[in-house]
């Protein structure tokens, strides 16, 4: 994913598309934190991991454009809108919500979960397999009510 960041950087600021050139510096200074962070820890930082902050960096701005429009700042919304449509580039195709209720499912199914206690190991098994696809917070919803059910 690095070389299609770097890629990609190359393409925009030779066509002259300063929105594009400054989200994807943004992406990569966000990655630049993240390598400075796994570093001390001695890890380094897996596509999932550069998915999920991709992820939280959409979710971050679409919050941004949702108090933007309720204050008639329509010129930052947009800048919003253009960065999420950026960001959203680099992510997956999130799943439907019936592709999700049957990864749900099949998370409970295999983990062999039986009560919320065991909540965590689903969720955990869903970030496992769907990172980058799929809204965990919709998610942790969908199988606390289904345990609970």
């Amino acid at each position: 994913m690095r070389e299609r960041f770097t890629a990609d950087l190359k393409t925009a600021m030779k066509s002259g598309d300063k929105q594009r050139v400054e989200t994807i510096r943004m992406i990569t200074a966000g990655l630049k934190d993240r390598d400075i962070e796994a570093r001390a820890s001695g890890k380094t930082l897996s596509d999932d991991d550069i998915l999920a902050l991709l992820q939280k960096m959409a979710k971050s701005r679409q919050e941004s454009l949702d108090i933007y429009e309720k204050a008639g700042r329509a010129d930052l919304a947009e800048k919003e809108r253009a960065e999420i449509e950026v960001i959203s580039s680099y992510l997956p195709q999130p799943l439907s919500e019936a592709e999700a209720a049957e990864a749900i499912k099949a998370a409970i199914a295999e983990t062999g979960a039986a009560s919320i206690k065991d909540m965590g190991k689903v969720v955990a098994a869903l970030k496992a397999k769907y990172t980058g696809r799929m809204d965990f917070g919709k998610a942790s919803a969908a199988v606390k009510a289904s345990l609970a059910g």
